[in-house]
């Protein structure tokens, strides 16, 4: 018995939108959630047109533009959702594009998990899906292969379209404070140095995180304990998280090093996850949202890292005339599915973006016709630059020796509040969220 696919209805769809409007084979992908009895499909999106692709590209498939969407879109996707697969259109029969389909859905997932920041667990899904559908006929061909496994083969899947999937999936949310600081051990200051010595700190964070200690709802709950025992099946339910982490026994202060500058992370991000079961388990809940902190701080490092990349600070570095370079990282902006239920997908936005940007990069990214007004840009406000508190890190490093490049960050502004302490930290930290600063003395 192969897995078993539930699929939104508006899959369906969307889907047979295509076959009406491609004449040319369309490929896309499959975006939802796994679980070990079956997997839920929530959306697709269709491969962007390539803007030098020509008609003399015939019924090809690029592979490589294919695999570059999905490691995009995997960045849009917030804890819970992942990249289960792809599928392709076309009018020629499935066993003509079975070589094709294994081929793009393996080389999607090892770009999404190149540089993954955790380690893969014993009970995650291996199987990926694929779906032919004949733009003619109509009919659909599922098949799964174990991407793990480079001999895998075609196994028959079942493909079952439903109404209301995700309507009461459960939601759990956190807001993670992130204090930083990454040496930079000689004065080499490029974008490429500075983004392997992150990408290395990151590394330990991440480790520091595996190891830290979920709190849902304000208590630790053992691993196997069920969050809505007892609630209606139809009934949402939502919780707050917290993820306590402790930080390496050695500290950066216990350690006498030359160091030629340093790199200070400070802020907040805002993380949250979805969850298809009407009784999630705590450990889930954990690793899922774990693994969203994850992977919108590898985004956002990345993000960063790119746009240095394209600018004028490439190339210059570090200024010798400044005692402080500052960098905002993007905030993270959430957007609802167009479907029955609490659902969102994200993107990010940099300080000079409008948030019309935001939604040509949803409907290019993941076909989705979102307006202004559906943004969700309450999570994270825009990261705010103190001149005063910048001031006066530089006065406590004055007099010391040797000559250190360091960095500090402004400390969030103090709002009164009533409730629990998870409540604030969407608005209270996030006012500096994700602040990127770069000094040299």
């Amino acid at each position: 018995m192969g897995r078993s696919y539930i699929v939104e209805d508006a899959v369906e769809g969307y889907l047979t939108k295509l076959c009406e409007q491609q004449a040319a084979p369309v490929t896309g992908l499959l975006i939802g959630q796994s679980s070990a009895q079956r997997d839920f499909v929530v959306t697709a999106t269709r491969t962007p047109q390539r803007e030098e692709s020509t008609a003399a590209a015939g019924n090809s498939v690029d592979k490589n533009w294919v695999t570059e969407h999905a490691r995009q879109v995997s960045r849009m996707l917030p804890g819970g959702l992942s990249v289960l697969g792809v599928f392709i259109i076309t009018d020629t029969d499935a066993k003509d594009t079975l070589t094709t389909l294994r081929q793009l859905v393996f080389a999607a997932e090892s770009s999404i998990s190149w540089d993954q920041l955790w380690n893969p667990a014993d009970d995650d899904v291996t199987d990926c899906v694929t779906l032919h559908i004949n733009s003619k006929t109509r009919k659909t061909v599922c098949r799964t292969f174990d991407v793990k496994d480079p001999k895998s083969i075609a196994k028959p899947a079942d493909w079952k379209y439903q109404s209301g999937v995700c309507s009461s999936w459960s939601v759990v949310s956190c807001c993670l404070n992130v204090d930083m600081l990454v040496p930079l051990p000689d004065y080499r200051t490029g974008t490429e140095y500075l983004d392997r010595c992150l990408k290395e700190e990151l590394k330990v964070w991440a480790h520091q995180l595996e190891r830290g200690v979920c709190l849902i709802d304000g208590k630790k709950l053992a691993g196997d304990t069920e969050l809505s025992g007892g609630q209606k099946r139809s009934v949402r339910q939502t919780y707050a998280a917290q993820l306590l982490i402790t930080p390496d026994d050695q500290k950066l202060t216990d350690v006498v090093q030359w160091s030629g500058g340093s790199v200070s992370v400070r802020g907040a991000i805002h993380s949250r996850a979805y969850l298809h079961s009407n009784k999630p388990k705590a450990k889930l809940v954990e690793k899922l949202l774990k693994r969203d902190v994850l992977s919108t701080m590898a985004t956002r490092v990345d993000m960063l890292m790119e746009e240095l990349l394209t600018s004028e600070w490439e190339g210059k570095g570090l200024s010798r005339d400044k005692e402080t370079e500052q960098f905002c990282f993007p905030r993270r902006i959430f957007c609802p599915l167009k479907v029955s239920g609490p659902v969102c997908v994200c993107d990010y936005q940099f300080s000079d973006e409008g948030l019309s940007e935001m939604t040509d990069r949803l409907k290019e990214m993941l076909d989705i016709d979102a307006a202004e007004e559906d943004l969700d840009t309450r999570q994270e406000t825009p990261a705010e630059i103190s001149k005063t508190d910048v001031a006066a890190a530089g006065r406590e490093r004055a007099g010391k020796e040797p000559p250190v490049e360091t960095v500090e960050a402004p400390k969030p502004k103090r709002n009164s509040y009533i409730g629990v302490a998870m409540a604030t930290a969407v608005a209270l930290l996030a006012t500096a969220a994700s602040m990127l600063y770069l000094s040299d003395v």
